[in-house]
């Protein structure tokens, strides 16, 4: 998929419809990004546009934060800034989230990169100098 520029919140919302066509079938996702790129903003604008009826917000202290959609799935919000050790992920059972067949987002996933399974999608997001943000999808 060619990169997404995104230039505004207003632009967000078909970004995120984008992204979620490149994800696929793929049910581990993996956001990277500089603190305040925009990672939870844009796993929010990729929630609201799979029918989440719950509250979305960062993980930062509870580690996973769990949504319903509207049609009754689940999607799993990681945010793994806060882990001292690869063994807090352990602590919590990360195999039954990731390998559950329910989405997941990972925010932070360079501090459990030996842990992910294999074919995540991978989604970099950078600032740019004038504000906006290159999203690429892998």
């Amino acid at each position: 998929m060619p990169d997404i520029i995104v230039k505004s919140l207003a632009e967000l919302d078909n970004a995120a419809k984008e992204i979620i066509k490149s994800i696929g079938n793929r049910k581990v996702v993996a956001f990277y990004g500089k603190m305040g790129a925009g990672k939870t903003t844009l796993i929010t604008a990729i929630c609201n546009n799979l029918g989440v009826v719950d509250t979305i917000s960062s993980p930062s202290f509870s580690l996973v934060n769990e949504y319903n959609t509207d049609s009754g799935n689940s999607i799993f919000h990681f945010d793994f800034y806060r882990i001292n050790k690869i063994e807090e992920a352990f602590d919590f059972g990360y195999e039954e989230y990731f390998f559950s067949g329910d989405l997941c987002l990972i925010e932070w996933p360079e501090l459990i990169e030996s842990i992910l399974p294999k074919n995540i999608a991978t989604i970099t997001i950078t600032e740019k100098d004038d504000q906006s943000r290159l999203i690429n999808v892998d």
